[in-house]
């Protein structure tokens, strides 16, 4: 009895299966908005993209990149060989025992993911991702003892035999298995649809940017003439008003939980977990429930009551409003996902609705918000007190100079007692060193961080529009700031609006502008002498920034060995004040900065570096004892070695 024709059958049914589910899956997809992408570059991008881009992010972890590279490229060239010798029946020795050999290799790398899920960290899924290394064994194995006849192991006979029969009928079982797992699930649904989804995803990324080794963290600008449109929205209310690609990319999640394991909100017990919320939007674009989600759920919320559909509002049964206003934008996510999704343009894209359509940004944010189109800034100081904070610096104003080779972009800071104290530090050292600066006093509007971050678009826009208007009509080189969202905004976010008044301008934060003064040798500094000093990275330089060394390297011209925390560099841990997090207020279990000092007092620390006004707040606000919290512009207006700056230090204290 001969199945000679079964699997050449089986193969092609699956493949048909598997197509029928990928147009059915791109149908999904395509129900979102419009973006602009080069289809047929992206492709060609696209294996590249996986080899580098992809693999240096899965690298962070030596044992799943070595398995993800066993298994998935074993599996891949495994597919491609099947086709030619079991598929399309080429007869070839060299082709099967290619196939062996890659076969093996699929399978000695899901022997380690079947290791792994023994004993699997809480982060991760379970549920059908427990079966995948099973399936991955049972695809590998069934294949190759298949394979064996076609690479001269077994005899052709072998298998008409009374043994080989019943070896074929298990043969099949385990191909079944596998195929309807690695083929049929791909696309249809299972743990192998990140594979399919994944691979498109960098193809058509949001983000193009990102890859070959660039950097995109900028938001993306709301089209604002959608709110006189009939039917228009501003911001996301439901599924399909998202991008197509960012659907797509939500379908890529492969649910291993890092930014799950990262999140300080989810840590803090916030009810936000950006592993869930991203699965919550694969819900949303396919229809259904949560009730198959198998991981963490929200901090303080059960799993199996989340329902939605591609056009329901998803803040009506899909996820709590609070889920979002939970998240502090620090990008921790978006940093460690080994599928390079963007949780936080979704999550600023559905604020974008709550806030621009329905008004219901809570606790403090309506009233924020209306500080900030009134008085250009968050508190609601007058306007004309911007400077008062300098009244005794005789500073040079923009529109009394019209040039300068520095613009100093004060920022909010000029409004609070304490970011005064940085504020006058660094004028001190720009002195100092001699540099010509101005300031554009009274001019100067609020950035538009904290309006853009919860969600008012038009806000940020209107203002980004007037700060730009001002700053054409004067001539600069450079623009230095010592308040990271600033310096984010003004550097990845202005130059949307059509303005040339920041071209050839060069956007610094003032750790690297005061270290290229260091290395010039425009600033001398005596040695620290104080006690251990470690430093907290701010998310706005680093990770959305990419600025991790100009500080450290301040710190260490001062003789300063840094102590590192655990999470430092592009994992540090966030303080909790970005994105509006202080304003919107969600309770949790745990306050986020306390969190963050106690990683700071693990390393034996008697003083934290800082480099954004926003850090020292927060970090200050945690009870005492705990360490000293100092800006890195005020420790090194003490070490200054010119007796008259260093005279001047003193005022600042």
């Amino acid at each position: 009895m001969s199945f000679e024709w079964l699997n050449p059958l089986l193969i092609a049914t699956a493949l048909l299966l598997a197509v029928i589910g990928a147009v059915r899956r791109v149908k999904l997809w395509r129900a979102g908005q419009p973006d602009q992408i080069d289809l047929v570059a992206g492709l060609m991008a696209m294996p590249g993209r996986y080899l580098h881009d992809l693999h240096d992010i899965v690298e962070r972890d030596k044992y799943m990149s070595k398995t993800h590279a066993a298994t998935g490229g074993g599996f891949v060239l495994s597919a491609l060989l099947i086709m030619l010798v079991h598929l399309l029946g080429i007869d070839s020795q060299l082709l099967a025992w290619a196939l062996l050999a890659s076969l093996t290799l699929m399978f000695v790398g899901a022997l380690f993911v079947f290791k792994r899920r023994l004993n699997p960290p809480s982060r991760i899924s379970k549920g059908p991702w427990m079966r995948l290394p099973k399936s991955l064994l049972a695809f590998a194995g069934g294949f190759f003892v298949l394979t064996l006849p076609a690479a001269g192991v077994l005899s052709d006979g072998f298998m008409a035999q009374t043994s080989g029969v019943l070896l074929t009928l298990v043969l099949t079982a385990l191909i079944i298995w596998g195929m309807g797992e690695l083929f049929f699930g791909m696309t249809w649904g299972g743990p192998m649809k990140h594979a399919f989804a994944g691979a498109l995803h960098l193809a058509f990324h949001r983000r193009q940017e990102r890859f070959g080794g660039g950097r995109s963290t900028g938001l993306k600008p709301v089209d604002l003439s959608l709110a006189t449109e009939v039917g228009g929205v501003l911001g996301v209310a439901k599924p399909t008003d998202f991008k197509w690609n960012q659907l797509l990319g939500f379908d890529a999640c492969v649910q291993c939980g890092k930014c799950e394991a990262v999140c300080p909100a989810f840590a803090a017990g916030q009810p936000l977990n950006p592993k869930k919320l991203i699965q919550d939007m694969v819900v949303g674009l396919a229809g259904g429930s949560d009730a198959k989600y198998a991981g963490s759920p929200y901090p303080g919320k059960e799993v199996g009551h989340a329902q939605g559909g591609p056009d329901q509002i998803i803040t009506q049964g899909l996820l709590d409003p609070e889920t979002l206003w939970s998240c502090t934008t620090c990008r921790a996510c978006v940093e460690e996902c080994p599928m390079m999704i963007e949780h936080v343009d979704a999550i600023v894209d559905m604020r974008r609705f709550l806030t621009m359509e329905k008004g219901s940004t809570p606790n403090k944010g309506a009233e924020v918000l209306d500080n900030i189109i009134a008085t250009d800034n968050p508190n609601g100081y007058a306007p004309a007190s911007r400077t008062h904070w300098a009244a005794d610096q005789n500073l040079p104003l923009m529109k009394e100079v019209r040039e300068a080779e520095v613009l100093f972009w004060v920022s909010d800071g000029a409004f609070d007692m304490r970011s005064q104290r940085i504020l006058r530090a660094f004028v001190k050292l720009l002195k100092a060193a001699k540099v010509d600066f101005a300031v554009l006093g009274d001019e100067e509007l609020d950035s538009g961080d904290v309006a853009r971050r919860l969600g008012d678009d038009a806000t940020f826009q209107n203002l980004a529009k007037r700060n730009l208007a001002v700053l054409s009509q004067y001539k600069f080189s450079t623009i230095v700031t010592t308040d990271p969202h600033a310096f984010h905004c003004l550097r990845n976010e202005y130059n949307d609006f059509g303005s040339d008044a920041l071209e050839g301008v060069e956007v610094f934060h003032h750790t690297t502008f005061l270290n290229s003064l260091v290395q010039q040798g425009r600033l001398q500094l005596d040695p620290f002498v104080g006690g251990k000093v470690t430093y907290h990275d701010p998310c706005y330089l680093g990770r959305y920034n990419g600025e991790y060394e100009a500080p450290r390297e301040l710190l260490r011209s001062m003789g300063i060995e840094v102590a590192e925390m655990e999470r430092s560099g592009f994992r540090s841990r966030c303080c909790g004040g970005g994105g509006g997090a202080p304003v919107t207020d969600i309770p949790g279990e745990r306050r986020i900065a306390d969190m963050r000092m106690e990683d700071a007092n693990e390393t034996g620390a008697e003083l934290i570096a800082v480099g954004c006004q926003q850090c020292t707040a927060m970090l200050e606000g945690v009870v005492e004892p705990r360490p000293q919290v100092k800006d890195i512009a005020e420790i090194l207006v003490g070490q200054l070695v010119d007796p008259t700056a260093k005279g001047l230090a003193k005022e600042v204290h």
